[in-house]
């Protein structure tokens, strides 16, 4: 793809179909892009679109987003598989070459775009491959164009803020060394230059707010190159920066204020990121940082006495009210909050007025309810006052119980006293005094729990009784909304706390509350069930189980699924994850409820699939789908017809249509229904219809399928191999082996999809085609093994040896390579069994290698019979000692039977949907006692060959040998 004028307008021709309404249009001009990407200058075109000042800035802007998304896509695809590298190396060459200048003279909106890709890129490249970045980019701090410079470190801060939250490794510091000896000192002269020129500029508010801007990006930089440890040259100049910070904190410039009440101006996000910076010193390098403390205490107690409570400084408010905590957290400060007064002023003038609901939140609740659900319960509330607050007075509590018990006891009785005069107009004191008793109580939890832990001065069950139940109980469901939804959020919260008796009382008030107008209450209500729902006892029983959720069932489902047609909730995934866990809950207490909910779940995800975009409601649907065809074949698996009959219309046309948000969880559902027919006869003629799509190359290339895809094929494949060869199709399965072979993320899958061919096709059938398995895995083998891949390779040849015999293995490797077998046996099985870690595989490995050990003649002949002792060796190890733990490594724990794994972007496991795990040797329980067995037969049917063999072993091995014929009761010739 050659870079000309006639292709520029191709290509813009294309991005500007992409940004149609009509899918019809958007859909294949999509398509095209994506099926022309791979072609060489195709990148270097994008770039020269987007460098075009005479194109239309919305097809510019779309050309960024293409190419951020083609970065993201392909710069480190070849690193997790064999297959070549889908961008040549020209263009990236040429890429690293224009990026950094394209962006730093292109608009802000196409600056953050190729910003992000520099970072995707730097992310795999820098420092290694591209270490001539950071030079480039120090060079232009020189250039004295704040909007040159502002480029730079706003890419600055998009690459290193993933040294904020990485995992320690050598690799890491190496990279942060490197970028600090070439990038903190030009950062602080940075600092300290720009300081300078906010008082050259003092008259020029347009020049003002692009050198505080400077400041601001400045101040993120410091935060993420002081993320992992405390850099040398930074703490020789902690001066400088804490004396810029001290003035950053205190200025006040009138020409930067803005009108706005609710976003932050540039002097609000400036001062916001020094009260993280601080934080993160007060919270990481107490030592260094104790000098600066008590100033540092005095100017953010200072900063929040003076800020007003509009919305614009909520983050503000937020992160000096972390600090307080920080601070008030560590022994050697509680002087400084020690005194009562400060604490009542403290209490006073910050905590109280910052847990208020204000006009700005009453607002939020009535036209974004979402936005306030998500902070208020779902933890993103992190920079918002209240949780600021509610933290500094758990801080508080913990460290000064006795004190803030006194203080906060007034102002509850004031509170609640305000609100008895006139519960109409002074409901937002009850409120305070709820999230008051909420941060005050609490002491320790989990999402999945809520409060466990409560202070032992707060009487949690009494204040439900006394002033939850009764805000409950009122027969107005939509009366003051904000009230009801705090009322069902501290029920909600204390759940663990508050005991089994008071929640039965809750219940059936909670399910009255599901019509409620206010989707936040509705909501709360719907979310406050779903977790009551979950709990469990002491002894792991659900604490609300089928006897006690019956009597309410039908309120409870009725009003569910009132409350999806309700306005604003038709896609509400508190309501939906609810129904999932009342179904599952109730188990077969559900059925009378199926004939009303299966067509209702059918019409919601007709309608959903014209346009998916909830993905959490849209996984609880698929949940509550596969769970209601478990409830309902479990009673009457005939009823998989019935279920089919009204599900595969709906599934065609997401295939159809492509809808790939949805087609991991179509997969999934066809595995299950698939799974039910099992032992009933013919696999149906409309699965048949579908299976040679499966074998598309395309649907395997989008990684969140490839689980799904799997185990259908697999499904396939165990009822119905005699059909799979009589299509033809077997070469198509083998070519999707290869595919997964080929790839470090699913070469497991590769195994799996092959023990499945091993176990229900016959060693003929698999003839023609095991030769080059077995060439490709050597393939695999030599040019990127991992830890991963040897132990998979090791359970696979030992299923191979159970199924076909060890002759068999011994003849196929060595065809590849004489003596092959001997070098594999050394290098892989001898040394690596005992890292094969999940237990049904253990049992494989162990059976296989006995059958080694055992039945394979090859075993005992001159060229292997030195290998023999050894490898029983190393069975034996296998047996006695722990496996060794890998990285990159999964251990199946077991699964929970909650539903509560969400939605993951990759691949979203339906947990109502698990596959059952299959034991292929579930005729033999022990592996030890198979392994005596064997070797007692091996030793009277080969009379005098077995002294010979273990004469090798030492002592121990040998002792554990015998132990095991004992213990099966056999005899050792």
């Amino acid at each position: 793809m050659e870079v000309t004028d006639a292709n520029l307008q191709l290509l813009a021709g294309y991005l500007q179909q992409t940004l149609s309404a009509d899918p019809n249009v958007r859909r294949p001009a999509e398509k095209l892009l994506e099926s022309t990407e791979l072609q060489q200058n195709y990148p270097v075109l994008l770039l020269n679109l987007i460098d075009k000042a005479q194109m239309d800035m919305t097809i510019r802007v779309a050309g960024a987003i293409a190419f951020k998304n083609y970065v993201k896509r392909n710069w480190a695809a070849h690193e997790d598989s064999n297959e070549p590298d889908r961008i040549h190396e020209s263009d990236r060459n040429n890429i690293k070459t224009l990026i950094v200048t394209l962006m730093l003279h292109s608009p802000l909106a196409l600056q953050k775009q190729l910003s992000d890709a520099v970072s995707i890129i730097g992310k795999h490249d820098f420092p290694k491959k591209w270490p001539q970045l950071i030079d480039e980019m120090v060079e232009r701090f020189a250039s004295g164009d704040f909007n040159v410079i502002n480029g730079v470190l706003q890419t600055a801060h998009s690459l290193f803020k993933r040294y904020r939250y990485e995992f320690k490794s050598q690799n890491l510091w190496e990279e942060i060394k490197f970028v600090l000896e070439r990038m903190a000192k030009p950062l602080t002269d940075l600092l300290q230059a720009t300081m300078q020129l906010t008082k050259v500029h003092e008259n020029n508010p347009e020049a003002l707010k692009v050198i505080y801007g400077s400041l601001v990006l400045v101040n993120k930089v410091f935060f993420s190159l002081n993320s992992q440890d405390l850099p040398e040259f930074f703490e020789d100049n902690m001066n400088t920066w804490m004396g810029a910070f001290v003035q950053q904190l205190a200025v006040d410039v009138p020409a930067l204020r803005t009108d706005d009440d609710e976003d932050a101006g540039v002097l609000e996000h400036l001062r916001t990121q020094v009260c993280e910076n601080i934080c993160l010193y007060a919270r990481k390098y107490d030592e260094e940082f104790k000098p600066f403390m008590e100033q540092f205490v005095t100017a953010v107690w200072e900063l929040l006495v003076k800020t007003s409570l509009q919305t614009k400084y909520d983050a503000l408010v937020s992160h000096a009210l972390q600090f307080l905590s920080v601070v008030a957290e560590r022994p050697h400060y509680k002087n400084i909050f020690e005194n009562p007064e400060i604490l009542a002023r403290i209490c006073d003038k910050v905590v109280i007025p910052n847990l208020d609901i204000r006009p700005s939140d009453e607002e939020i609740f009535e036209d974004s309810p979402e936005e306030y659900i998500r902070r208020d319960i779902e933890g993103s509330d992190i920079d918002t006052r209240r949780r600021a607050a509610c933290d500094l007075v758990k801080t508080l509590s913990v460290n000064f119980e006795q004190k803030i018990f006194g203080i906060f006891g007034q102002y509850l009785e004031i509170l609640l006293a305000k609100y008895k005069e006139n519960p109409a107009a002074n409901w937002r004191s009850k409120d305070t005094a709820i999230y008051l008793v909420t941060s005050w109580a609490s002491r320790g939890g989990t999402e999945k729990h809520g409060i466990t832990q409560t202070s032992a001065l707060v009487p949690l069950p009494e204040f439900c009784a006394q002033q939850i139940i009764p805000e409950l109980e009122r027969p107005n469901v939509n009366e003051i909304p904000i009230l009801k939804a705090a009322a069902i959020k501290y029920v909600m919260v204390f759940r663990n706390v508050l005991g089994p008796q008071i929640l039965a009382t809750c219940m059936p008030h909670l399910i009255r509350h599901l019509p409620a107008e206010s989707i936040v209450v509705h909501s709360y209500a719907a979310c406050s069930v779903e977790k009551v729902l979950t709990m469990r006892d002491a002894s792991n029983a659900i604490v609300f189980g089928p006897q006690v959720l019956a009597p309410h069932a039908n309120d409870l489902i009725s009003g569910l699924f009132a409350t999806l047609a309700l306005p604003g909730s038709a896609e509400n995934e508190y309501v939906m994850k609810a129904i999932m866990r009342s179904f599952h809950v109730l188990q077969s207490a559900s059925m009378p409820f199926m004939g009303v909910a299966l067509p209702r779940l059918t019409e919601i995800l007709t309608l959903v699939s014209k346009n998916p975009s909830r993905p959490h409601f849209n996984h609880y649907l698929f949940e509550t789908l596969a769970l209601s065809v478990k409830i309902v074949c479990q009673a009457d698996a005939s009823a998989v017809s019935s279920f089919e009959e009204v599900l595969f219309p709906v599934f065609q046309g997401i295939l159809q249509q492509d809808i790939i948000e949805f087609m991991p969880y179509v997969f999934q559902m066809l595995s299950v229904l698939l799974e039910v027919r099992e032992g009933s006869g013919p696999i149906p003629e409309p699965y048949w219809a579908l299976f040679p799509c499966l074998l598309a190359p395309a649907l395997w290339d989008r990684s969140g399928n490839v689980k799904p895809l799997i185990r259908l094929i697999c499904a396939f494949i165990k009822q119905g191999s005699a059909q799979i060869l009589a299509l033809g199709k077997i070469n198509g399965v083998f070519g999707v082996f290869q595919k997964m072979n080929a790839s470090k993320a699913n070469d497991h899958e590769g195994f799996y999809l092959m023990q499945h061919m091993l176990t229900y096709f016959s060693p003929t059938d698999l003839d023609a085609c095991m030769r080059q398995v077995f060439q490709l895995i050597f393939q695999r083998l030599s040019l990127s093994k991992t830890a991963k891949y040897i132990t998979g390779i090791i359970v696979f040849f030992s299923f191979f040896v159970i199924k076909f015999n060890g002759s068999k293995l011994v003849q196929l490797v060595d065809e590849l390579q004489p003596g092959m077998f001997g070098m594999l046996l050394e290098r892989i099985f001898i040394t690596e069994m005992s890292k094969v870690i999940k237990e049904l595989d253990r049992k494989v490995v162990a059976v296989g290698v006995t059958k080694l050990l055992t039945e394979t003649p090859e075993m005992f002949q001159p060229q292997y019979a030195g290998y023999w002792p050894r490898l029983l060796q190393a069975l034996i190890d296998l047996f006695e000692r722990p496996p060794e733990k890998l990285a990159g490594i999964e251990v199946a724990g077991e699964n929970t039977d909650d539903g509560d794994g969400g939605y993951q972007v990759a691949f979203a496991q339906l947990t109502h949907a698990q596959p059952k795990i299959q034991d292929h040797l579930a005729d033999i329980p022990d592996a030890r006692k198979y392994l005596a067995s064997a070797i007692s037969k091996f030793s009277q049917s080969r009379v005098g060959e077995l002294p010979t063999l273990i004469a090798p072993l030492d002592q121990e091995y040998k002792q554990m040998l015998q132990k095991y014929c004992d213990q099966a009761g056999v005899p050792v010739a």
